[in-house]
């Protein structure tokens, strides 16, 4: 079911990257990304928006 619920609806770019924010933000409560900051910077965003994009 995972892929078909995200293929129903296309997200625009900015939908796209506040559900990454949220993601990472999240991550960062659970400390999976630990102290590093993977993900600094616009081009990062872009990219991971790119993938979400793709899914749908």
């Amino acid at each position: 079911m995972g892929k078909e619920l995200f293929r129903k609806e296309k997200l625009s770019f900015k939908e796209n990257l506040e559900l990454f924010e949220g993601m990472r933000k999240e991550a960062n409560t659970l400390h999976i990304l630990l102290s590093q900051k993977l993900l600094e910077g616009i081009e990062s965003k872009i990219n991971i928006a790119k993938i979400f994009n793709s899914l749908s």
